[in-house]
């Protein structure tokens, strides 16, 4: 036997061990991506086919519109989590209707800011249990009741003030909240980066990764997303689990609620829904970070990760194309984007079982 039939087979398990890596930890599957997307829109900025310098300033400035995406991924995946073809579509229209209540709480009311954001994260959370009563108590699909409570939220964000915004001066100062902000010691070196940032999104990725990772609720959810019936037979509360999930799901997107107030400097009715609205891409990311849509698997990094790569990637399209034509091939992209997932999942679930 030559040296070269024993290297045959050690080359061929190396791909194979590589293959597995890339499909069963997305992590590492991520951060290849964004550094592809990167350097090449890096490359066509070089070569100056882009309509404006992609450079770390313009990635750092981007990263206001990953904090509202961010969260809301997090969101989903928790109901995800849960199982049952666990989804909630109604999270844009939660944070619209959720919006115009911290716009009348804070800039008509004269509410403090810090209880209009409770009242407001609680006011989404009341919404999400809405929710999750129909879904786990009722036992209504997920698609259909979360559906169902988009239009109703939807419709009621929208009458609530006549079609109107809200734009009082307290709310219109809160525009701040949304400003770059240079980062202590190391700021002079790195891009100024937005305050969104560390005031919500750090906040809520560790709060969910600790309700996840260290507390039994966590491991309730990933037990009865994984199989609810033996999660019912070992003693597990299953309905209230499920139905806590879309209360947390509830509760963030009030949050993204104020983000967006802030970001507009106004209670706009449709923040929420314009356009192809927040749920679609929020599930999205999801699906991109390595949730399982069956359920029971499903990690923040990932959903964190995902954000990061969409973010750069429609930032980089807005640039190759003149007028309006990026932010429709964004459409396209984050369509494209849906799809590898989905494949990418269902390849994974087959061979190895899911991603971690």
């Amino acid at each position: 036997m030559t040296a070269d039939t024993l290297e045959k087979p050690t080359r061929k398990r190396e791909r194979t061990d590589l293959t597995r890596l890339f499909l069963t930890q997305r992590i590492p599957l991520l951060a290849v991506l964004i550094v592809i997307v990167v350097v090449t829109f890096f490359i066509n900025d070089a070569g100056g086919y882009l309509t404006a310098p992609y450079d770390f300033d313009y990635m750092s400035a981007s990263l206001i519109s990953a904090v509202p995406l961010a969260m809301l991924g997090l969101a989903e995946m928790l109901v995800i989590l849960s199982g049952r073809g666990g989804i909630d579509l109604s999270v844009g229209a939660i944070v619209s209707l959720a919006g115009m209540i911290f716009g009348f709480a804070y800039g008509e009311w004269g509410w403090p800011l810090w209880l209009a954001i409770i009242a407001t994260a609680g006011f989404g959370a009341l919404l999400g249990a809405v929710n999750g009563f129909l879904v786990s108590y009722i036992g209504f699909p997920a698609l259909i009741a979360t559906l169902a409570t988009f239009y109703a939220y939807k419709s009621i964000a929208i009458v609530i003030n006549n079609q109107q915004p809200i734009s009082t001066e307290p709310i219109q100062q809160l525009f701040s909240l949304s400003k770059s902000v240079e980062l202590p010691i190391i700021g002079q070196y790195i891009p100024d980066v937005p305050l969104g940032i560390f005031t919500f999104l750090l906040p809520t990725v560790v709060a969910v990764w600790l309700l996840l990772a260290r507390t039994a609720y966590g491991r309730r959810l990933y037990a009865i997303g994984t199989n609810d019936v033996a999660a019912r037979w070992a003693g597990l509360p299953v309905r209230d689990t499920r139905f806590k999930a879309y209360v947390y799901a509830g509760l963030i997107s009030g949050l993204v609620a104020v983000v967006t107030v802030a970001q507009f400097a106004s209670a706009r009715p449709d923040a929420g829904v314009s356009g192809n609205g927040m749920a679609l891409p929020a599930i999205t990311i999801a699906v991109l970070g390595g949730v399982a849509i069956t359920g029971g698997i499903g990690r923040v990094a990932g959903v964190v990760l995902a954000t990061l790569l969409i973010v750069w990637l429609n930032a980089g399209i807005l640039l190759a194309f003149v007028g309006n034509e990026g932010s429709q091939y964004q459409l396209l992209a984050l369509g494209a984007v849906l799809v590898f997932a989905a494949l990418l999942n269902g390849l994974t679930n087959r061979k190895y079982g899911g991603a971690q």
